[in-house]
């Protein structure tokens, strides 16, 4: 697979493809992986591209080595990324606490299969708790970005680097075996953010300057506090410029569906279907799943009646959006545990079912 410069046309390119092209493209120095379905493209890319480009490339022993190869390369200010799915990205946990108690901008892409454990390699978004959650000690937050499209695929890797360094936090861009797999035209646009200067943080040799040192213990309970007292004045800046969602006709709704990635284009297809029979449904995509939308969603239960949520998966965004809501309005939920999303047919179904009650 070339890759691509910016063009004015648009290409038929695999979702794993479109995001590794536009992490090159990003300017990622580093890659660091370990083949796993659904997303071995990825690593397939980049270890022809990145040669090419006499930039860093190893294909790790392991999925715990190169969450940890990622970590050193980040920890000189480089931009660096890793790849993985699910099961594998359990295996992670422990480092990406420690890349968010160092402050460190690792971006991963997570590309969802289904669990748990081993579970298959179909197409879930099971791993949602895990992104913004997390299985690692202590208290921390990754920015989780969830694409629906394979342009988004492109859009929102860009967005991780830039993120993952204006921030020095761990971002995760979170997609599904579908978007990974699946094939969409799609173009690429230069890189479009502004580059972060990470000469004041990062380890680069002393060269006539006091040492620095990144790490995360503090022997001292109140060094401790005091810290976890910053970090959380960071979260809480990255919630007021940084949430992001997609929201369609819920100006007038009298139920608003909430979805997040691939699902999504599905429930698009059910509103414009019980928009044309007169049913006023509207929906509220969020696009980062951490931080989350829910003060938007609040809002809307000054004026909407009831919510549906719609996941591949058994209720994980539920709870989230169950909190936004925080008892204001009746909140239903319909799913497939893993493997395609539930079909447009269904959705609408499942809507005027809803209406009725």
């Amino acid at each position: 697979m070339e890759c691509l410069t910016k063009t004015n046309k648009k290409v038929l390119m695999k979702g794993n493809y479109a995001i590794a092209n536009a992490a090159v493209m990003a300017g990622c120095e580093c890659y660091f992986g370990y083949p796993i379905t659904p997303q071995s493209e990825i690593g397939e890319f980049m270890s022809g591209k990145m040669q090419e480009l006499n930039r860093a490339y190893v294909s790790a022993e392991s999925e715990l080595a190169a969450i940890n190869m990622v970590i050193g390369a980040c920890s000189t200010g480089a931009k660096a990324m890793t790849s993985s799915s699910s099961c594998a990205v359990a295996l992670m946990q422990e480092a990406i606490s420690y890349a968010s108690a160092d402050e460190l901008p690792v971006v991963l892409v997570s590309v969802m299969r289904g669990g748990p454990g081993l579970g298959n390699i179909y197409p879930s978004q099971g791993d949602y708790n895990q992104a913004t959650i997390g299985g690692g000690d202590g208290d921390y937050q990754n920015i989780v970005l969830a694409p629906s499209t394979v342009q988004e695929c492109i859009d929102l890797t860009y967005k991780a680097f830039y993120l993952a360094h204006k921030y020095r936090n761990p971002t995760i861009l979170l997609a599904d075996g579908l978007l990974g797999q699946m094939m969409e035209p799609v173009e690429f646009g230069e890189y479009p953010y502004p580059e972060i200067d990470n000469s004041g943080w990062a380890l680069t040799g002393a060269k006539g300057r006091h040492g620095r040192v990144i790490r995360s213990y503090a022997p001292l309970a109140e060094d401790q506090c005091v810290f976890l007292n910053k970090l959380f004045g960071k979260y809480k800046q990255i919630e007021e410029n940084e949430t992001d969602w997609e929201e369609i006709n819920t100006e007038d709704a009298d139920i608003v569906v909430v979805s997040f990635g691939s699902p999504s284009r599905n429930v698009k297809s059910a509103m414009k279907i019980c928009r044309k029979e007169g049913l006023k449904v509207g929906i509220l995509r969020p696009i980062t799943l951490w931080p989350f939308p829910s003060k938007r969603i609040y809002e809307l239960t000054q004026s909407v009646k009831k919510f549906l949520v719609v996941e591949v998966n058994m209720g994980q965004m539920l709870r989230d959006v169950k909190l936004a809501v925080n008892g204001a309005a009746p909140v239903e939920f319909f799913n497939r545990p893993v493997g395609n999303p539930p079909e447009v047919d269904d959705i609408v179904n499942k809507i005027k079912e809803i209406i009725k009650e």
